[in-house]
């Protein structure tokens, strides 16, 4: 039943799917252009939008410009690869200086001992192998896992996202009519294409739930290889790990023989200088890293113990690449880990993110919205609801409605959030300022007031 709430929810969003095709013209040109040469009209499927695709020009500094020269606080960040912001001296002269000395040669230079030594030291794993993607190194650590103890299952979370490789794509966003009970979530593939046999080789287990780990581990005596999460959930907002939950993981995991992977990707860098592990003081057998990591360019890093990565160097498994480790990447890695990623950088990190949920934090309290903040060092949103959202049936209990009318208000104010409402976070790089943060709170005070009036 269509209540006289969401009527005017509906209402305002309606209007401001109005202003955000508007203020957007070009975008729509390119738009219909782009339909008959890109499958969807996009380059990825995130990218397709409502109410329409969102083309861009450029980007400088903690800002970018659309296509008609709409300027945006870019609080998107590539779906958490910006923390350097755009066009940072260091990310620029680093790529500037090898692309003249040569841009690819499948044979590693120095720079990946530079990164590869201070990941070590950031994530107290001593061996490490690089990547060109998230997707590249979670299907590396999964293969590994596998490898290492000769087993073919693994686990990974109900509502997690590693990538979109045939194992991990298995209940990433299950309806629940499909999920099974809570208790015993069913293992779901993601979309077609994704065959059953593989898909039964992927268990299900719920967020800060260890007993439905053990559970698995118990039914599955000897041919778990390990499980992959994680530590802190971004594939739905954002969800902490409850206290012990990663401990209890590692410990629960090798007493069975099984191997713990940290899916890091999101969390690398972002939430910290050695990522959720430093902040946890819980180091697991594999780690995946990207996005953030090479300052805009595309890297990945799997980093391991020595035991494991021990096996790839004697052959156990190949881990291999035509682009792995190039120059360019290592160049731009070694720049964000060595000038942006520093302890000067997070201090202003931390600091534009304490201002940021204060100031929605109040406006949450005084106009009246059922919401909260919730962030994790760079990252950040607000979960509208009434309950704290420990995994992801909790998650869906959240109105995304709400989510879609906020972004539209952001977007519209200037300041561009990642779509997809609910499921993402903000990301503040070491280039935004305080009037970044203060329009992103004047956009959620106008977003309050409209939805409370």
């Amino acid at each position: 039943m269509l209540t006289k709430a969401n009527s005017r929810l509906a209402d305002i969003i309606a209007d401001q799917e109005k202003i955000f095709v508007k203020r957007q013209p070009a975008s729509a040109v390119l738009a219909a252009r782009a339909r008959n040469v890109l499958a969807g009209g996009v380059t990825s499927s995130w990218q397709i939008t409502e109410p329409q695709p969102v083309w861009l020009s450029h980007g400088a500094g903690s800002k970018v410009y659309d296509a008609d020269g709409n300027e945006y606080v870019d609080l998107h960040g590539g779906y958490g690869a910006a923390l350097a912001g755009h066009a940072h001296p260091a990310i620029v002269a680093a790529v500037r200086h090898q692309v003249g000395r040569g841009t690819h040669f499948a044979q590693p230079t120095q720079d990946a001992i530079v990164v590869a030594t201070e990941l070590a030291r950031r994530w107290t794993l001593p061996r490490w192998r690089f990547a060109n993607s998230g997707t590249e190194a979670t299907m590396d650590a999964v293969h590994l896992m596998r490898s290492y103890t000769g087993r073919d299952l693994i686990i990974k979370v109900e509502g997690g996202y590693h990538g979109h490789h045939d194992s991990v794509q298995v209940s990433v966003m299950p309806d629940l009519a499909e999920a099974g009970p809570r208790e015993r979530p069913t293992s779901v593939p993601s979309s077609t294409g994704i065959p059953a046999a593989i898909t039964d080789l992927t268990l299900i287990a719920t967020f800060n739930d260890l007993g439905s780990v053990a559970r698995l581990l118990d039914e599955h005596p000897g041919q778990v290889a390990g499980m992959i999460v994680e530590p802190i959930m971004m594939n739905a907002g954002i969800i902490p790990p409850l206290p012990g939950y990663l401990a209890g993981l590692k410990e629960l995991l090798h007493a069975h023989g099984a191997l713990l992977t940290f899916d890091e990707v999101k969390t690398g860098l972002t939430v910290g200088p050695g990522g959720v592990t430093a902040l946890s003081g819980v180091t697991p057998d594999l780690v995946c890293l990207a996005k953030s990591l090479g300052g805009g360019v595309a890297v990945a890093a799997i980093g391991g113990s020595a035991e494991v990565m021990e096996h790839v160097a004697r052959g156990g498994y190949e881990m291999v690449g035509t682009f792995n480790g190039n120059p360019l990447a290592m160049a731009a890695a070694r720049a964000m880990l060595t000038e942006v990623a520093t302890e000067e950088g997070y201090r202003r990190i931390e600091g534009l993110r304490s201002r940021a949920a204060a100031g929605i934090s109040e406006v949450i309290k005084t106009v009246g919205v059922n919401g909260r903040v919730i962030t994790a060092g760079a990252k950040g949103c607000v979960v509208f609801g009434d309950d704290e959202v420990r995994d992801y049936r909790g998650f869906l209990t959240i109105d995304d409605s709400l989510s879609h009318a906020h972004w539209l208000f952001q977007h519209n104010g200037g300041v561009f959030l990642p779509p997809w409402g609910k499921v993402e976070q903000w990301l503040i790089s070491v280039q935004h300022d305080e009037a970044d943060i203060d329009r992103l709170v004047l956009n959620f005070r106008s977003f309050a007031a409209a939805i409370s009036s």
